[in-house]
């Protein structure tokens, strides 16, 4: 209790000493805000980044992929020469799993897509058009038309926008798609154009195709899928699915979103480094002025210093006082950084900002800023800390000087 008490003696007396030169306080303060503020909002936009991208990598793919063991080591010579045979078996078991959402199964081919004056490279996938369109959700907008469904009564395909504009093809436009089959013959097919999507991704849109599955199984005349796309209930259920379901499945390889997600780990490598750096930057700034203010400080009071010590107060005690200032002043900074951080992050849900398109997209996002209790809580502790250690080490080299020397100082 005793410990207690004197601790709390001290802490009152740094709060003290801070009020003593307010305006120098305050600037303290105020830069410690500004750097908290923007360490949190630098994070949390870093944070909202990830999670979009972790996002539309989970939505293209599936939280897992489901495939034969070569599908994900070798070129196929052939279409769906590495394909799976017993797709509807396969997806009756993946189902049984609690955390399974949905189990789509995929045709991936390339070939020629024609208007019959022009032919054009297409990258073509054979999808199950009432839940594949449902799981995209904003990260595939609709252009023109509309998108494909199973129960169409002509065979129809669905182009992504800058195929369209370079076949001149709109909705109601018919067209031939043209690939070899799973033997090595040549087929073809006539198509009507159903919808025009945009993923906003201008090199995507180039060759985008989508068509359903029985339409892409005949044109390849074969009855496999290339790969099982499977959606959770959330991306947190992702890890414990793919050990299970690869127990349930030991011929099958299973893939999570992130062993097909190549963009994603870039970026995040790239902001990682980058908001790293800033945040260190950032930081010895602050520390740099708190450290400057406590010099300040303790140079007008080194006659009061010495007095404390001629009459038995220990260097270690006034190290924890100038410490508990360092901590009042750095901490209130934080906590007001914080409140500012939050409350930007919340105007900015309240009225969007709209990014430009970033490198290699046509499409631009809302700028939004994540709320993550763990960084903010991390960021405040550091400020704190860092701003105790930097009182008491200017503290700790005025303590060297003299009584004599500091009661005579002017």
């Amino acid at each position: 209790m005793r410990v207690l008490l004197f601790d709390a003696s001290w802490l009152k007396f740094a709060f003290y000493n801070a009020l003593r030169n307010r305006r120098r306080s305050l600037v303290t303060v105020l830069v410690a805000a500004l750097g908290t503020a923007a360490i949190l909002l630098a994070g949390g936009f870093a944070y909202s980044s990830y999670e979009g991208l972790a996002q539309a990598a989970a939505r293209s793919s599936g939280h897992l992929v489901i495939a034969n063991p070569a599908y994900f080591v070798t070129e196929e010579d052939l279409p769906l020469q590495h394909g799976i045979a017993n797709a509807a078996q396969l997806q009756a078991t993946i189902l049984a799993d609690a955390a399974v959402r949905y189990v789509l199964p995929r045709v991936e081919f390339t070939g020629l897509i024609s208007n019959g004056d022009k032919s054009t490279i297409m990258m073509a996938v054979g999808i199950d058009p009432d839940a594949e369109f449902a799981v995209k959700g904003p990260f595939l907008s609709v252009k023109q038309g509309a998108i494909l469904a199973s129960n169409a009564s002509q065979t129809e395909i669905v182009l992504g926008g800058a195929l369209a504009r370079s076949l001149k093809a709109t909705p109601g436009s018919s067209l031939t798609l043209m690939t070899s089959t799973t033997d090595g013959a040549l087929n073809a097919l006539d198509v009507v154009v159903k919808g025009v999507v945009s993923t906003g991704i201008p090199e995507m849109d180039k060759r985008l195709v989508y068509t359903d599955i029985k339409t892409a199984q005949k044109l390849l005349n074969s009855n496999k899928v290339s790969s099982l796309g499977v959606f959770l209930n959330s991306m947190e259920a992702t890890t414990s699915a793919q050990q299970r379901l690869a127990a349930a499945l030991p011929a099958m390889t299973v893939q999570s979103w992130l062993d097909q997600a190549f963009f994603y780990k870039s970026v995040r490598d790239l902001y990682d480094r980058i908001f790293g750096a800033l945040g260190l930057i950032i930081s010895v700034i602050v520390v740099f002025v708190v450290a400057n203010a406590m010099a300040m400080s303790i140079i007008e009071r080194t006659r009061e210093i010495g007095s404390l010590r001629a009459m038995g107060t220990l260097p270690g005690q006034l190290i924890r006082s100038f410490s508990f200032e360092g901590m009042l002043l750095g901490g209130s900074g934080a906590l007001v950084g914080a409140l500012l951080a939050l409350t930007v992050a919340l105007l900015l849900t309240l009225f969007p900002v709209q990014m430009p398109p970033p490198p290699g997209r046509s499409t631009g996002y809302p700028l939004m800023v994540s709320i993550d209790a763990g960084l903010y809580l991390g960021t405040i502790l550091m400020m704190i800390l860092l701003s105790m250690l930097s009182a008491a080490w200017i503290a700790r080299h005025t303590m060297r000087q003299p009584i004599v020397v500091a009661l005579a100082h002017n």
